[in-house]
């Protein structure tokens, strides 16, 4: 099938990472500010099957070590394809692109982020055209209901950025679609396993009020692609039995976890960022993590490039957070999720978030609870968790009532896990000073108990 491509495609290159020494070329990312994927369903008539087109500089006339704009238009046509598909399909690029050597695909819509390395540049990967005529015999081979496909590469910002504002609008309408449809109306979940190659222990469990965590897939995509591909990477999950609804817990995720993760993961809480929370790829949109010192959350999106409010990058976070484990306090999630009146229901959604990027911020203003909306920072209004308490103390967060109660006294605490963190923590025991770097510690209980002075012999 590939006979004519100079490097090796196939399933054993998924997951592959090609780091900045590496590589030949970047496109997208954060450096770029516009970059975009998208499928568009067009009558017959109206594509070309095998045709590829590059529209600005291609890959051999770009500066080696350099980076450059991208825009991934694929049209697509059949007799039993529909526009509701397209969310389906597109996902796809990303599957498809990271089967080729070298060349490593990660993200989706408008945070696509690729790069080429030097050793498949070297080999003849020198032309988008033979990206295109990967992806278009895959697309051909795997997804029977396309008849024709036709690829247009983007790379000349000028051209992007038209394109770039129709893509958004198209991705927004799509979403809104899933937002009037509650977890509790349909009797089928969807999981998505398309990024196990990047994280093995991972599925996404998407519902109708908890997207993708890549943004890019809907409750109504999941049935779509479970429909036309029923042993494909997306796939139905019976719900079961409904455990704990505040955290939003099924046996049917439960057993569908296990099953995936080959045993790594059994239980799976879809409304919390602690105990058990949804495991993460690392194509999520954003981060919700945990501030210890204010009782609070913190958001922050991929393409947010400064310092959050804890002193770390979303990049640092994303490592943390990556890789298909449960890691308490650091949640991936999708734009999307944080206009459900589901997001973080447990830990308290919007009530107990505290810190969020002005553009994150302002892009969810409607769906944000007015009385809270003021009282949450940005990175305009603290730099630091002084500057937060600060701030949240002065606006009246809900939050604050949080401190107020926990500084009461009392003999033993339960419920939540309680997590206390640190830079370093120095414990001395033994003649010893033992220092945990970066720690992070989870309790299921604290009991406080008065320390009462020796009592003297003689008194």
């Amino acid at each position: 099938m590939f006979e004519n491509i100079p490097v090796e495609v196939g399933l054993v290159h998924e997951g592959e990472r090609v780091r900045k020494n590496d590589m030949q070329v970047e496109l997208g990312g954060p450096s770029e500010s516009e970059k975009f994927e998208i499928v568009r369903v067009l009558p017959m008539d109206q594509v070309t099957d095998g045709k590829i087109e590059i529209i600005g500089p291609d890959l051999s006339e770009m500066e080696p070590g350099a980076h450059y704009p991208i825009g991934i238009l694929v049209e697509v046509a059949g007799t039993r394809i529909e526009t509701d598909l397209e969310g389906v399909v597109e996902r796809r690029v990303h599957e498809y692109a990271n089967y080729i050597e070298g060349f490593m695909h990660l993200n989706q819509r408008y945070d696509i982020w690729i790069r080429l390395s030097k050793k498949s540049f070297k080999k003849g990967l020198t032309s988008f055209t033979l990206i295109g005529r990967v992806m278009h015999e895959l697309f051909r081979n795997e997804l029977p209901i396309i008849e024709r496909v036709q690829i247009t590469f983007i790379t000349d910002w000028e051209k992007i950025h038209p394109l770039y504002a129709e893509a958004m609008a198209t991705y927004e309408a799509r979403d809104a679609r899933a937002r009037g449809l509650s977890d509790d109306d349909v009797d089928e979940f969807y999981g998505c396993a398309l990024c196990q190659s990047f994280a093995p222990t991972h599925v996404c469990v998407i519902t109708p009020q908890r997207y993708a965590n890549c943004g890019a897939i809907s409750w109504f995509d999941g049935r779509a692609a479970a429909g036309i591909d029923p042993k494909g990477p997306i796939f139905a999950i019976d719900k079961g039995e409904c455990l704990d609804r505040e955290n939003g817990e099924y046996t049917g995720i439960n057993e569908s976890a296990k099953k995936r993760s080959m045993g790594e993961v059994d239980r799976v809480y879809l409304y919390s960022a602690f105990g058990y929370p949804h495991t993460s790829c690392g194509c999520f949109e954003g981060i919700a993590f945990y501030i210890p010192e204010v009782d609070g959350f913190g958001i922050v999106h991929r393409g947010f490039r400064q310092v959050t409010v804890n002193g770390l990058a979303f990049s640092t976070m994303a490592d943390s957070t990556a890789g298909g484990r449960q890691v308490e306090g650091f949640h991936g999630i999708s734009i999307e999720y944080m206009r459900s009146s589901k997001f973080m229901h447990a830990d308290g959604g919007y009530n107990r978030v505290v810190w969020m990027p002005s553009e994150i911020k302002e892009r969810l203003k409607e769906y944000i609870p007015a009385e809270v909306y003021d009282a949450i920072a940005t990175e305009k209004d603290a730099e630091s968790v002084a500057d937060l308490k600060t701030f949240l103390e002065t606006h009246h967060h809900p939050v604050v009532k949080r401190w107020i109660k926990e500084e009461e006294p009392a003999e033993e605490t339960t419920g939540a896990p309680v997590v206390f963190s640190a830079g370093d923590i120095p414990v001395t025991m033994g003649g010893f000073r033992v220092i945990l770097k970066n720690a992070k510690i989870t309790a299921e209980k604290v009991i406080i108990l008065p320390v009462k002075p020796p009592v003297q012999k003689g008194r």
